[in-house]
């Protein structure tokens, strides 16, 4: 098809996303994929029979524009035994069609043409150009190696009266940090009085480590009545495929929130919104995930703790980074490409993650992956 020369791209400088690029190398040279954050074994029993039991109950149709209401319930005594946080699941709780969704419409529903958002780098690749599409431009605090730290006075330099939205990551992608009770506390005093919304990606709320505890911003009420707080059923039930999550908001909001959904969504899969109301039920299958995923972090940490990888420290999440400039003095980008296709194990480089490609020799490995795989990945990689 022949693009018009009248039209100019809304996103000139957006390509191919790098998670699609590494997968697709993996793939053509039969590397171990540790590159694209998905787990590579199957979802509870509980999830695929609730799946099918909806399926031939009827529940096949359209879901409530807001999201299947027993859910939302679900949703809501989770924020209170969890976080102490009353929410409405009429007003405040919108069932999305996965994360990413939730915070391409939350920014969408308030930043506006010359609207400023502070993005903390390394950054999950969609932040900025949803806050480009919407009109708004995006300002970078940048976290450095090897601890990947906020320093808060710097981010209050960054405030301006045009500053619309702050999105926060905790635990974060790609670094695995995890924001302290401190950080939320500075992030409170930095909004206080003004009119700044809070974005905050909490995907990965209950894949933590060590006994940290995860600081929602629903702990937070100052916080949680300006705030749009975003999670993933994916990343919890190992079915990122389904694309179903959810965001929660204050009426307000969530108000304007929903006219945007109404109009790029309208509703998500109703079979899954049901199985995930029976999921929820078993409480266990999300209050165990600490465990699980600090046993596949151990395991992964321990079986290539013989390589010439430098392993930096992970709070949280399913992703390990590792330094490399013992082994290359090549950029991440290259790197990661020979490491795919002459060494067998497929990576993120994490200069991506940064909006001028900070490069620091690090890349990232998924390790939300079946023992099996993680062991033919670290037989390769020790040998390197």
């Amino acid at each position: 098809m022949h693009f018009p020369s009248s039209i100019n791209s809304k996103l000139p400088s957006v390509s191919t996303t790098i998670f699609t690029i590494m997968t697709t190398l993996a793939k053509e040279h039969g590397a171990v994929n540790l590159s694209q954050g998905f787990p590579d074994f199957s979802p509870h029993p509980v999830l695929v029979e609730g799946v099918e039991k909806a399926m031939r109950s009827g529940s096949n149709q359209y879901a409530p524009m807001a999201g299947y209401m027993p859910l939302r319930e679900k949703i809501a005594e989770k924020a209170q035994d969890l976080y102490t946080a009353e929410v409405d699941p009429d007003t405040e709780i919108t069932i999305t069609a996965g994360g990413t969704q939730a915070i391409f419409t939350a920014i969408l529903s308030v930043v506006r043409e010359n609207d400023e958002v502070i993005l903390f780098a390394p950054a999950y690749d969609s932040y900025a150009p949803a806050v480009e599409l919407a009109g708004g431009r995006a300002v970078y605090y940048d976290m450095l190696p090897p601890d990947f730290r906020i320093d808060w006075q710097g981010v209050k330099k960054l405030i301006n009266q045009r500053t619309r939205m702050i999105i926060i990551n905790t635990p974060h992608n790609p670094s695995g940090t995890v924001l302290s009770a401190f950080d939320m506390q500075q992030l409170e005093k930095l909004t206080k009085d003004s009119d700044i919304v809070i974005l905050s990606d909490e995907v990965y709320e209950h894949i933590i480590f060590d006994g940290l505890q995860h600081q929602s911003v629903l702990r937070y009420p100052k916080l949680a009545e300006r705030a749009f707080v975003v999670n993933s059923f994916g990343k919890t039930y190992h079915n990122t495929g389904w694309k179903v999550g959810y965001c929660i908001a204050p009426k307000n909001l969530m108000a304007e929130f929903r006219k945007v959904h109404q109009f790029n969504v309208f509703s998500v899969n109703s079979v899954a919104q049901v199985a995930f109301d029976e999921a929820l039920k078993q409480k266990d299958l999300y209050l165990e995930l600490n465990a699980f995923y600090q046993a596949k972090r151990d395991y992964f940490r321990q079986a290539i703790q013989s390589s010439r990888f430098k392993l930096l420290n992970c709070e949280g999440t399913y992703f390990q980074l590792a330094g490399y400039s013992r082994i290359s003095e090549e950029r991440d980008i290259e790197f990661v490409r020979r490491m795919t296709k002459d060494m067998g194990v497929a990576a993120i480089p994490v200069s991506v993650f940064y909006r001028h490609q900070v490069d620091n020799s690090i890349i990232r490995f998924c390790f939300a992956k079946e023992e099996e795989t993680l062991k033919r990945a670290a037989d390769l990689l020790i040998k390197i």
